[in-house]
């Protein structure tokens, strides 16, 4: 079972940028990525899915600020967001899921690998 590592968050005043990055224990090639948050007293959320061909999904809301990407060769997954807002403070966390071909919906009960997250705080 691969474990997944969450670093890059921090606190960011709005309007900056911040790359979060998702390391894998293993071997990233045969998973489904996406990447989750979560606000206190919120719901999870997802933000975004890249499949083993690096075809992206993204929730509409976060289209244009937010970009997934993998580098398979490093085992690494990140996250880049843009323009940060302060409604983007949040725990951030990464999550994988094998890829058997079909389509992922963006929501956590299709997730059965989680990392422990890495906190964003945005300020105005």
């Amino acid at each position: 079972q691969v474990q997944l590592v969450e670093s890059g968050g921090g606190s960011v005043q709005a309007g900056g940028s911040l790359r979060l990055s998702c390391a894998a224990s293993g071997s990233t090639n045969s998973l489904c990525m996406a990447w989750f948050r979560q606000a206190p007293g919120k719901d999870r959320e997802g933000l975004a899915q890249i499949d083993t061909d690096g075809n992206t999904n993204y929730a509409a809301p976060m289209e244009g600020r937010f970009t997934i990407s993998r580098d398979n060769g490093m085992n690494t997954i990140y996250l880049q967001i843009n323009d940060l807002k302060p409604e983007d403070t949040a725990m951030y966390y990464c999550a994988a899921e094998e890829d058997y071909g079909g389509t992922l919906d963006l929501v956590e009960y299709e997730y059965h690998t989680w990392g422990q997250g890495t906190r964003v705080t945005v300020s105005s």
